[in-house]
């Protein structure tokens, strides 16, 4: 005896799974909570305060010669 309920070879509830899980690895964005990320290093913080307008050009000059100095030591 044969059982015709399934489908192709799988009950109804591994198509659900299947779909569920193509969703989510195709659907996601990028950032996904808890991925590991490059933390930004003191350099590249200046950087962006000064590109938002935060500082002053001198301000930057002034910190990037202190980290530069601090880097080359």
């Amino acid at each position: 005896m044969m059982y015709y309920g399934n489908f192709w070879g799988m009950d109804l509830i591994w198509w659900f799974v299947w779909m569920i899980l193509l969703f989510w690895i195709f659907a996601t964005p990028y950032d996904i909570p808890g991925q590991r990320k490059r933390k930004d290093n003191p350099l590249d913080i200046l950087k962006k305060r000064f590109a938002t307008g935060e500082i002053t050009k001198e301000e930057y000059q002034e910190r990037k010669n202190i980290l530069v100095g601090d880097l080359t030591k």
